[in-house]
């Protein structure tokens, strides 16, 4: 009995036992499958979450430890050096409309040069391997004031971010001294903060970091496919003009009038100006034949009739809005309703039509109303032309030809370009890439008006002489261009002056005008769209234009020779932009510099139209069109 005690003892365990043995095994087996199964499940979460937010090309070298975050509409680049990160949002641009170096009055007071608020972004900063070190950047106190580089994460963590030196991750290296904090303000920031209406496109951004060996740049792929296309130039645009005074925009009417007869006459009469030598009160070098130009405005002044229709409601129709960066549209209509030259009562004395709607009042009346899409706001028009169309015969003659609209909104060109396509369209955003016509439409000024009272007050700046800034810019970071001018130029030489926006007080604003005041070229650089009030705010001030906008018509191209006084810089150039600025001689830059004061003033309104004026540009810029697509065999 012993041995088999013994024996059982040693035996094999109990069959209960060993079933209980093998549920645990398989149990462990399941759990570790689980955690792998949830592991590659989170893997693939944040590989998608990378190929739909953006993607990176990084030139880092090896040697450096950067770490690049991305998150909505922000991203912020850690190094062991300084950087700084720039989010592009290429969408279109909101009624803000932001585009002068400072921002809106109605915004908070700047506070980026209080003392105390400078030391508390200092004392912000990511300790190496600190657990409680997180990207939840919303900076509270400083955001929106200091002008920072403001970010909200969204539940993004760098717990235990390090890197190569203690210091680099401080947010020191975003203000290395406190004039280039204005330089970085602006930045888009989280979703939060977009205009409920706009229509988003995909995430594009620009990171671009600095490192002591050299200046490494980082670019989203659209920016890259955007750049190997290569833009239409000056000279393709002035083939592109006179071809289509060659081909033509000629839509044959259903019937012939005595005002096309008389269209044509004016035709047949500029084209065959005699030459003129003694032009007073124009500088021929400014235009492309000042003859023609001088024969076809004198006719514009005995000849062209103008009839606006009554038809429309406020604030949409017949109510210019005069102050801001949509201006221009505004007090085109108020001088053309008020004029009693050009304007006729009669509408079948009449050579053109005027449409006489805001598009700055269009987009905001109807985004008051909760109706924010594009297709909304061109059924708007549609209805408005359908009711002009069952009322008068004129816009069926000739399906609008003769009919012409002055727009200013970013959003003009393409809420016009499907009811109005035939129309002369004067717009602010002239891209001749998206569907502004060379030689049926014109490009009308972005004019910034701060006084209505006085709309020329504060005219002009120093002479050439006391002009020791060889380039200034300074603005929002609207749109892809920006950022990458100021990752090149800003605090990089001291004769080019390269901000963000300036601070919005009056101080401010008087600084800003002083740099142009006091700059040899003003740098007139994109923002989301191609326009920029910066082009006439150089001619105020008597700044050689430096026009960095691909694909840009500038305002009365049909006429006005812009190489002879201003400077076209393709925005893949931007790194050479110096190089460019100072290999123009001497003498070249002082002969821009005085047609920039001559052709000034066809650039400035009055509260009572004078002769050459930007009023009377922007008329004549319409007849213009109008009269070369004129066909004698119509």
């Amino acid at each position: 009995m012993k041995i088999e005690d013994d024996v059982s003892e040693e035996g094999p365990p109990p069959q209960p036992q060993r079933r209980r043995l093998c549920h645990l095994t398989i149990w462990k087996l399941l759990l570790i499958i689980g955690i792998l199964v949830m592991a590659g499940l989170v893997v693939s979460q944040c590989f998608a979450f990378a190929l739909l937010y953006g993607r990176t090309f990084s030139l880092h070298p090896s040697n450096k430890v950067s770490i690049v975050m991305v998150v909505r509409n922000a991203t912020v680049l850690s190094s062991s050096q300084s950087n700084k990160s720039f989010v592009i949002d290429d969408t279109y641009a909101s009624d803000s409309g932001k585009e002068t170096g400072y921002e809106k009055e109605t915004k908070e007071p700047d506070k980026r040069n209080d003392p105390a608020l400078v030391d508390k972004v200092k004392d912000f900063k990511f300790e190496k391997d600190d657990p409680k070190a997180s990207t939840k950047l919303t900076l509270s106190n400083v955001q929106n004031q200091a002008g920072i580089l403001s970010i909200v994460s969204q539940r993004i963590s760098t717990k235990g971010m390090g890197s190569s030196d203690a210091d680099s991750g401080t947010l020191d290296s975003l203000i290395a001294d406190r004039n280039s904090v204005s330089s970085v303000c602006n930045v888009k920031q989280t979703e939060g903060c977009q205009p409920k209406d706009r229509k988003m496109k995909p995430l594009q951004f620009v990171s671009i970091a600095f490192n002591n060996n050299s200046t490494m740049t980082s670019i989203s792929s659209s920016v890259l496919k955007r750049w190997e296309k290569q833009p239409i130039s000056i000279s393709q645009m002035n083939s592109i003009l006179l071809n289509s005074h060659v081909s033509s925009h000629y839509v044959r009417p259903r019937w012939f009038s005595v005002r096309d007869r008389e269209l044509l006459s004016a035709k047949l009469q500029i084209e065959n100006a005699p030459v003129i030598r003694n032009t007073p009160g124009l500088y021929a070098s400014l235009f492309r034949n000042v003859s023609m130009f001088k024969r076809s405005y004198d006719l514009m002044e005995h000849t062209l009739r103008i009839y606006i229709y009554r038809e429309g409601e406020k604030p949409i129709f017949h109510q210019p809005r005069m102050r801001g960066i949509y201006a221009s549209e505004g007090w085109f209509m108020k001088l053309i309703e008020g004029n009693k030259k050009f304007v006729v009562r009669d509408p079948r004395k009449a050579h053109l039509f005027y449409l006489p709607f805001s598009s700055q009042m269009l987009r905001t009346e109807l985004s008051g109303k909760n109706i924010h899409g594009q297709k909304d706001l061109e059924q708007h028009l549609k209805n408005y032309i359908d009711l002009i169309a069952g009322k008068y015969r004129f816009w069926n003659r000739t399906g609008g030809v003769d009919h012409f609209l002055v727009a200013c909104h970013d959003w003009a060109s393409q809420v016009t370009r499907q009811h109005m396509s035939n129309c002369t369209r004067s717009l602010c955003n002239a891209n001749v890439v998206k569907g502004f016509k060379i030689g049926k439409d014109t490009a009308l000024p972005v004019t910034y008006i701060r006084s209505v009272e006085d709309p020329v007050k504060d005219l002009g700046g120093r002479p050439p002489s006391q002009r020791y800034i060889l380039a200034f810019f300074a603005g929002g970071m609207h749109g892809y261009v920006r950022p990458i001018l100021l990752q090149y130029w800003e605090n990089k030489e001291p004769d080019m002056k390269v901000f963000g926006p300036m601070p919005r007080d009056i101080e401010g604003k008087k600084i800003y005008r002083e740099y142009m005041k006091s700059s040899k070229y003003c740098i007139c650089a994109r923002g989301y769209e191609v326009h920029t009030p910066r082009v006439v705010e150089s001619i105020f001030y008597e700044c050689v234009p430096v026009i960095i906008s691909d694909n840009y018509v500038p305002p009365f191209f049909e006429v006005l020779n812009w190489e002879a006084f201003s400077v076209f810089i393709q925005e893949k150039d931007i790194p050479n932009l110096r190089n460019i600025l100072l290999s123009i001689p001497q003498e070249k830059y002082l002969a821009m510099q005085l047609r920039v004061k001559k052709v000034q003033k066809h650039f400035l309104w009055h509260q009572k139209p004078v002769r050459y004026d930007l009023f009377h540009m922007v008329l004549h810029s319409v007849w213009y069109n109008r009269v070369f697509q004129m066909n004698p065999r119509g």
